[in-house]
């Protein structure tokens, strides 16, 4: 039935002249480079250190847990593998399909900018996750439930990356401020102002 899905696909919904934007835009997931890349800027940054914390946490969770275990322990075949008229585009992976690597990756920093930014930069990160998934499909080197165990998993090394981000931050802003949340300095200095506004 996947591999129906995925020949569907190859067949009425590619379009050559669309085929190397979805190869760029998969391209990003390879190796989670683009999301690596971007939580190690936002650590970098002072301003954005912590936010930069959670991400590399939750990366470091989908490596483990998605890549190194999950990946392993199911070592399901490729779908251009068990489907001979499914023709891949770009990259050719070779490690196991279950779950997606790229989605997982995706969903896993994208959730955290989400849930810890502002809209106007988490809304943009979620559709780029987005695109990235569903080109796992267009580019046929991943079955549908790949790509939804890939969510799933993002969505968990998030939660995970977001707790244990957040518990090394409070340890290291002891020592150096800028690992501080700054949502919580911001709410900090608020009371701070309105027990003065009290005291007046």
């Amino acid at each position: 039935m996947e591999g129906q899905i995925l020949l569907y696909i190859q067949n009425r919904i590619r379009v050559a002249a669309l085929n190397p934007i979805v190869v760029a835009i998969t391209s990003l997931g390879n190796a989670g480079w683009f999301w690596l890349a971007l939580s190690i800027l936002l650590f970098l940054i002072p301003k954005t250190r912590h936010l930069g914390v959670l991400c590399c946490c939750s990366m470091f969770f989908m490596v483990v847990l998605n890549n190194m275990i999950l990946k392993n322990l199911v070592d399901r075949i490729r779908p251009f593998v068990d489907y001979p008229d499914i023709l891949p585009l770009g990259h050719i992976p070779k490690d196991s399909s279950f779950p997606s690597g790229h989605t997982a990756a995706s969903f896993a920093v994208a959730t955290v900018i989400l849930c810890r930014t502002k809209k106007r930069f988490g809304i943009p990160a979620i559709i780029l996750a987005t695109l990235i998934a569903l080109s796992r499909l267009y580019v046929g080197v991943h079955y549908p439930t790949d790509v939804l165990g890939g969510f799933v998993m993002g969505l968990l090394c998030s939660f995970l990356g977001m707790r244990c981000g957040e518990l090394l931050c409070a340890v290291l802003s002891k020592k150096f401020p800028s690992f501080k949340n700054p949502s919580a300095s911001e709410k900090s200095e608020k009371d701070s102002m309105e027990q003065k506004s009290d005291l007046c």
